[in-house]
């Protein structure tokens, strides 16, 4: 008990004995084992407040931590709801870029067909168009037809 050894405890007692007396010293001994009573008491309960402040802190450091997730998400949507002030700017930047892709695409010839030669006719500026002359039969048929 308390790191002493059997001798130690009796001498304890025997000096107990001699100054306290005979007639003392059950009385003595009632208010020291008061006292190691209470002693043990204040002790479980310093270890219970100070195990539930744990618990407490805890569950502190979790809710923090999910404040600060309920933050990030705040913030990340605050972002998606306010894209450049704009949030068509996003798609017309990726219409015209895909605009520029398929213009750099068609101007260069494709480097598979790289050994390739294949003459392009010249745009032309007026288009043309002859006109379907019928002979005299082909005109009396198609009225026979349609009667």
């Amino acid at each position: 008990m308390f790191g002493m050894g059997f001798t130690e405890i009796l001498m304890i007692a025997i000096v107990a004995i001699l100054f306290l007396g005979p007639d003392k010293l059950p009385g003595a001994m009632i208010e020291v084992a008061k006292f190691i009573k209470s002693a043990k008491k204040a002790i479980m309960d310093a270890k219970g407040a100070l195990d539930e402040e744990v618990h407490f802190a805890d569950l502190k450091a979790e809710a923090l931590s999910y404040k600060a997730k309920l933050e990030e998400a705040t913030k990340e949507l605050k972002g998606f709801r306010n894209i450049d002030g704009n949030p068509m700017k996003e798609l017309t930047d990726g219409v015209n870029s895909v605009k520029e892709n398929f213009a750099s695409l068609t101007q260069t010839p494709p480097t598979s067909y790289a050994t390739a030669t294949t003459q392009i006719e010249a745009k032309q500026e007026t288009i043309t168009f002859k006109k379907k002359t019928l002979s005299q039969e082909e005109i009396n048929t198609k009225i026979s037809e349609r009667e």
